[in-house]
Formats: structure tokens, C-alpha cells, sequence
């Protein structure tokens, strides 16, 4: 059965994103990274939040632009969100609750990863107890504000247990397993 993974690179301050999704600062940090590379041929199928689907890309402007991790993945893509647009887009899935976009990746993901882009949807994952690993890359910068990695007003706890750490050029990786 497919495991749920949020990867996502953060700043050192802890944002994934600066002040209204803003993507910019992300891309002088998008250097070779083998854990990254070596993730990618695991991922079955992608769980995307609408905000990050419809939002920034780090790679605007170039031929890498709307591609999941850059051109280097492609496969299966569940978006969540209440406002599915009026024409299908190819190889995406429209999904209207969590619940049901966690099964139908999961189910398109088969015994591979599901990988989870987006803060608030992992949020909605780890309340409803779907998330079952976490993979950060952590880059040398500071951005000040914008979107946390997980933010969850009133506070929750969730126990993690360090799978592994590792170097890139551009980011230390920590790739963490869910306690339950």
C-alpha cells in the first residue's frame, strides 16, 4: 500500500513559501539533490493542494514551468479543492474532500509514495492521520514570513522519528517517519 509523504523544501526560518505563495526565493536553491533525485522514481502519484497548483513556480519563465519537480516526474496528480475547473486537465483528478483524494492517490500510487505538495493539505493529512512520512530540505536562507511548513493554530503534536540526514550542495535533507 502507497505511503504518504510531504516533501518540500523549506528556508532555515521555516517558510516553503514567502508572503502570498511567493515561489522567487526558492529558485537559486534548486541545485542537484541525490536524496531528491532518488525520491522521484518512488512517487506514484502526486497530492496537490489548490493553492499550490494554481499558485507560484519557482521555475516561471523557464521550460520547466507547471512541470511537478521541474519536468522530472509525471504520473498521476490529485488536486483538492471545492472549485474544480469546468474543462479536464490532463492527468489531473479533481477531488472535493480529503478523505477521498488521500484514497484515490493512493489507490493511483500502488505500492509507491504518494507525495503530498502543499502546507494545508498536509495539515488536513496529519489531522486525519493519513501522513506517514515527512521529507524537508532545508535551504541556507532566510525569507522572514509567508507560509509555514506546518502551521496549525491552536497547536497539535506530532511525534516524528529521524529515518535519515543527509548533504546537498544547496540544502541538508531530513527525512522523518510519523510516530503513531
Amino acid at each position: 500500500m502507497a505511503k504518504m509523504l510531504y516533501s518540500v523544501t523549506m528556508s532555515l526560518d521555516g517558510f516553503i513559501a514567502g508572503p502570498d505563495g511567493d515561489m522567487s526565493w526558492l529558485a537559486d536553491y534548486l541545485g542537484p539533490n541525490p536524496e531528491v533525485e532518488g525520491l522521484i522514481g518512488d512517487i506514484g502519484a502526486l497530492l496537490v493542494g489548490r493553492r499550490t497548483y494554481g499558485g507560484d513556480d519557482p521555475h516561471r519563465g523557464t521550460e520547466k514551468e507547471g512541470k511537478a519537480f521541474g519536468g522530472g516526474w509525471d504520473g498521476p496528480q490529485f488536486v483538492l479543492t471545492h472549485h474544480a475547473p469546468d474543462r479536464p486537465v490532463p492527468g489531473v483528478t479533481f477531488v472535493g474532500d480529503i478523505d477521498g483524494a488521500v484514497a484515490a492517490s493512493k489507490a493511483a500510487a500502488g505500492e509507491k509514495y504518494v507525495n503530498i505538495l502543499g502546507a494545508d493539505i498536509a495539515r488536513q493529512c496529519v489531522e486525519i492521520g493519513a501522513l506517514d512520512e515527512v521529507l524537508v530540505c532545508i535551504a541556507p536562507v532566510m525569507i522572514g514570513d509567508g507560509v509555514r511548513l506546518f502551521d496549525h493554530p491552536g497547536g497539535t503534536h506530532v511525534k516524528l522519528e529521524r529515518l535519515s540526514v543527509s548533504q546537498a550542495p544547496l540544502a541538508t535533507n531530513l527525512w522523518m517517519r510519523v510516530v503513531r
